[in-house]
């Protein structure tokens, strides 16, 4: 099991889970969160909206929310930093950015900090971008630069509305360069659509295994103070035997699953172009009391971009 947000360092197996198996290319489709809603949602004759996450999420329940799995993650320094053999980075906490924020869900009445996601600039300005193993399954909202106990999120509470994955993702083997997700958001109650709130990320291809990103996740456990974001600028290499990268960095906890890999960041518009993210082989990491050192993601090729049309066609 990968740790990340369970790293999995955020999830459970599959954004989705049914589709045709055999299809090479086939993409498969999941309405997130309008099932199983209760008279506990609050969610109103509207279904799942933004309004009704805000709502529904509430300052109370988002700090009490829990990793969906035992968790696992990484630790960065001071941005520039770089990761050498026997001197690798530990992640730092800093006040995080408009663009990537938490994913919170519900699955069997456990209410979770799942995963991180980020926002990918995309023709209809409602798209985020996680892991393939993260499942935000009921009620579930995007809180971009979340902060933990504010009675206010200052970029506010996103309703989560469809998930797009390959269901060729597995947890090893092949499979595993394949975990990355999209999603779609609700606007919010004033109509106005994510990406012209908090900006947004180009995504692109990797350049290859050798290249200078910077990672910015949400560990949801050991992670002091709670919840706030870190960040770690490291230079990846392969992982070997995997069409995936591999970055050393501490700090990256449960809860980081899904977190941007982000090449060219401007601190100045605080956002760069995503090139990879927290996922693949067991979920994006080794296991072991050590795994938050230690994070992987898929390589960026043409499988991420023909689930990115997928998801913007919708």
């Amino acid at each position: 099991m990968g740790r990340h947000g369970s790293r999995r360092r955020g999830g459970r197996p599959g954004l989705v889970r049914t589709a045709a198996a055999g299809a090479a290319l086939a993409l498969c489709v999941l309405v997130a969160p309008a099932s199983g809603a209760t008279a506990d949602d609050d969610d109103g004759a509207g279904g799942w909206t933004s309004g009704a996450a805000a709502q529904y999420w509430t300052a109370g329940r988002m700090a009490a929310a829990v990793p969906a799995g035992p968790g696992t993650g990484k630790s960065a320094g001071a941005p520039g930093a770089r990761s050498t053999a026997g001197a690798a980075p530990s992640a730092r906490h800093f006040d995080g950015v408009p663009s990537v924020g938490v994913l919170f869900s519900v699955d069997k009445d456990a209410r979770a900090h799942h995963c991180t996601a980020s926002v990918v600039r995309s023709p209809h300005r409602n798209l985020i971008l996680t892991a393939g193993h993260c499942d935000p399954d009921s009620r579930a909202a995007f809180v971009p630069q979340y902060r933990s106990g504010a009675a206010t999120q200052p970029y506010g509470i996103w309703a989560v509305d469809r998930g797009y994955t390959d269901p060729r993702r597995t947890d090893t083997g092949p499979g595993s360069d394949l975990d990355f997700a999209f999603a779609t958001v609700k606007p919010d109650d004033e109509g106005r659509d994510l990406e012209s709130v908090t900006g947004g990320n180009l995504l692109a291809r990797t350049p290859g295994y050798t290249t200078d990103v910077t990672v910015i996740g949400y560990p949801s456990v050991r992670n002091d103070p709670a919840d706030q974001a870190i960040r770690c600028a490291v230079r990846t290499t392969r992982l070997t035997g995997q069409r995936q990268l591999r970055m050393e960095c501490g700090g990256f906890y449960g809860g980081t699953s899904g977190s941007p890999w982000l090449s060219r960041f401007d601190e100045r518009t605080r956002t760069g172009y995503v090139v990879g993210n927290i996922g693949g082989l067991n979920g994006g990491g080794p296991s072991g009391p050590d795994s938050h050192r230690t994070s992987y993601s898929p390589f960026y090729g043409a499988d991420v971009f023909r689930l990115y049309a997928r998801a913007v066609a919708g």
